[in-house]
């Protein structure tokens, strides 16, 4: 049990709303005001079930020394789930508190126990004192006697073709999935160098680092910007194509809602705050609060299910620590594409889960970066759907890193994570997918079964590409890693210019800006360098923008009506018609989305950001 102490001048409470598991109350209980009080904020632990008589016996104890030594006139006992993430069964805890009520009216003190299960607002006022504000964990010896014995680790497997094979044994024949390993077993060791992607991200006149903002927010320049559009672009065709519908949700919530604050809790640190008023406000970390929300309003019944709501966060907040922080691999601010899927039950869930293994995998695909992938469950959960775990893993296609919890410490029993490896042997962490039973009850999901029961749904939490900067940063490192191999370069329908057209001489300009807005019409990103410069530095300067196909127009092209492509993929040279080009490119973009270029065909006319 956790238990917060607060010597109040006052306290005022007033109940808003009721949830499912609200206890009945008369109207006088639904507001109250104490003064000269001590206000025990209570949360009564799963672990605590063990010996509910135990745990009686020793809050009453604790609560009644404070009791004397602050000279209280009286103790009010209020509920406070958010002091704990390993909550207790409701009627475990109602009948907790009711007994310690009792038990300190029984000692001659004037008790309140606010009501259990309502939304509530209130206002306590602190002494300010040294006693006045006091936490304690309340244990009995059962309790201590039953975390000596969970102490049990997590154990480490390399899932391949269906046998475990623990990590010290096995013959790595990946060196990606070789350094994953290292890093999540904390065998590897920090360079502390800065990975390549945060000089790249300046270079190239992507991102930067804002500095009037908090640390981890950044600024984007059109091509930043028009990256990260496509990809947000390329996620929800991704997701409606399968049936997601979108949302869209404030990034902030009210932290007396009693069931996101519980959720909050689960994130503890990275908690991103901020007070109004007498509000205490939280910035969102992805999108489900909104989503659960909406779920709960919703009338839902077995034949909706399952049920797929979709939101692009822009943007999703997390208080990372400060030396963490770097580029776009760790960011306080950052954007998040959030899938929810409402299951009727756990089968059904896992058959989800298997086709949103196929779409991160796709999503690797689309982005041509290597995925490694961890595999994690509870214990008991591996034990009973040990053949369908194995079954999924194959679906990868190669070995997966296999972590077998001994109990559930968070919302999920069974999660999927793949991550990209950078160019300093670190992961990035890309898609994820997570089987999560505890937020359907939580939140009040309800479902209408086929015999017109309620019952509360499974929910699947799945981002197909992880965050749209660290997809942006897997990328570039990417190029980091293969630049002694080949040139580096975005896949064509991410280049921010995908043809660039550099005329040699003045005459030469009205029939490279004629050919532009021919591929412009076309849906082609081309531009212009039409500055006064060498055509060799031109073509060094497309380079370094790593543009996919450069053209050179001199007099050859004027009359033959072909010109020359500097093809950077293959570094080969090629003549081609404007509608070759257009056929080839329109081959490699096939089924990805398309944005015009934000910025002035004339590479002349443009601001040096």
């Amino acid at each position: 049990m956790r238990v917060l102490l607060i010597h109040s001048d006052y306290l005022k409470y007033q109940t808003k709303s009721k949830t499912k598991i609200a206890e009945k109350i008369d109207d006088n209980k639904k507001k109250g005001s104490f003064e000269n009080s001590l206000v025990a904020f209570t949360a009564v632990e799963k672990e605590d079930e063990a010996d509910t008589k135990g745990i009686v016996e020793n809050a009453v104890k604790e609560i009644m020394d404070v009791f004397t030594k602050v000279k209280a006139d009286n103790v009010v006992i209020y509920p406070y789930a958010h002091l704990s993430s390993s909550l207790s069964a409701p009627e475990a805890a109602k009948k907790i508190l009711v007994d310690i009520e009792s038990a300190l009216i029984d000692h001659d003190i004037k008790v309140a126990r606010v009501p259990f299960g309502w939304y509530k607002s209130f206002e306590v006022s602190c002494k300010g004192h040294p006693l006045s504000e006091l936490s304690r964990t309340i244990k009995t010896q059962k309790n201590e006697e039953k975390k000596e014995d969970s102490g049990e680790k997590s154990k480490w497997y390399i899932l391949d073709k269906g046998q475990l094979i623990p990590p010290e044994e096995f013959k790595f024949g990946n060196k990606d999935m070789e350094q994953l390993v290292k890093y999540e077993l904390g065998s590897s060791e920090s360079s502390g160098e800065e990975p390549p992607h945060v000089k790249l991200m300046k270079e190239k006149g992507l991102a930067d680092y804002e500095p009037s903002a908090d640390v981890g927010h950044l600024r984007w320049y059109p091509k930043g910007r028009l990256i990260r559009d496509l990809l947000a672009d390329y996620v929800y065709l991704l997701v409606t194509r399968g049936g997601a519908m979108p949302l869209e949700t404030p990034i902030m919530y009210d932290l007396a809602d009693d069931a996101i604050r519980v959720h909050a809790e689960k994130f503890g640190e990275r908690q991103y705050r901020m007070g109004h008023k007498n509000k205490e406000l939280m910035l969102r970390y992805a999108c489900c609060f909104g989503a659960f929300r909406v779920l709960s309003d919703s009338f839902l019944t077995w034949k909706n299910l399952p049920a797929r709501v979709y939101e692009l966060s822009t943007y999703s907040f997390r208080m990372e620590k400060k030396g963490e922080v770097v580029g776009l691999k760790r960011l306080r601010g950052f954007t998040m594409p959030d899938l929810h899927t409402v299951c009727r039950d756990l089968q059904q869930s896992l058959v989800e889960f298997d086709q949103q293994i196929d779409m991160c995998l796709k999503t690797g695909e689309d982005f041509q970066v290597n995925y490694e992938v961890i595999f994690r469950a509870t214990k008991d959960f591996y034990n009973k759907y040990k053949d369908w775990m194995h079954a999924s893993a194959e679906k990868i296609g190669k070995p997966v890193l296999l972590e077998i919890i001994p109990e559930r410490k968070h919302y999920w029993i069974s999660k999927m994570d793949f991550a990209a490896i950078d160019y300093l042997g670190r992961p990035i962490e890309n898609p994820t997918i997570q089987i999560d039973v505890e937020s359907g009850e939580r939140f009040d999901i309800k479902f209408l079964e086929e015999n017109e029961e309620e019952d509360y749904p499974i929910i699947l939490h799945c981002s197909p590409t992880g965050s749209i900067e660290r997809v942006i940063c897997s990328l570039l490192e990417k190029t980091a890693v293969e630049m002694n191999e080949k040139p580096p370069m975005l896949p064509t329908w991410l280049s921010p210019t995908q043809v660039r057209i550099l005329p040699i001489a003045e005459r030469h300009m009205d029939h490279a800006l004629k050919l532009a807005r021919e591929l412009k019409d076309l849906n082609v990103r081309v531009d212009v360098d039409d500055r006064p410069e060498r055509v060799g530095k031109k073509i060094r300067n497309a380079a370094k923008d790593w543009v996919p196909y450069v053209a050179v127009i001199g007099d050859n092209e004027l009359e033959s009506g072909e010109f020359t492509i500097n093809i950077r993929e293959t570094q080969e040279k090629q003549p081609m018609k404007n509608e070759d080009l257009v056929k080839r490119i329109k081959e490699e973009t096939r089924d990805m989305p398309f944005r015009a270029l934000p910025l002035p065909l004339k590479l002349s006319q443009r601001i040096q950001f």
